[in-house]
């Protein structure tokens, strides 16, 4: 191995072992942000809301969606309802809604 001289004065030595230990206290200090617990705790809850936030994104894309492929069932290009689709639903709907009241009743009695 070979050895380097070193050509700094003593005074010179020092002035770079007083910057080499501001750097590490400086650095020291930012890794105790970094691990404390409050710290720690921002960081999970920050990454939950934006996990969360992404998550109810998707799903109002998603129901936005399901609702404009019903709506395209029931309704034309032209926004006019379309009959043949509706009646048979509403009836349907009419006739759920009379079975359960039905069996309403009967459970009262």
């Amino acid at each position: 191995m070979a050895e380097t001289s070193d050509t700094r004065t003593p005074a010179q030595i020092e002035a770079d072992i007083r910057r080499r230990r501001a750097v590490l206290a400086e650095t020291l200090d930012e890794i105790g942000v970094r691990v404390h617990p409050k710290t720690i705790v921002g960081d999970v809850k920050a990454k939950v809301v934006s996990n969360v936030d992404h998550t109810l994104g998707r799903a109002y894309v998603q129901a936005n969606r399901v609702v404009s492929d019903v709506r395209a069932q029931f309704v034309d290009e032209e926004g006019a309802p379309r009959l043949e689709r509706v009646v048979p639903a509403a009836l349907l709907v009419v006739g759920v809604v009379g079975l359960l009241a039905l069996g309403s009743r009967r459970r009262k009695r």
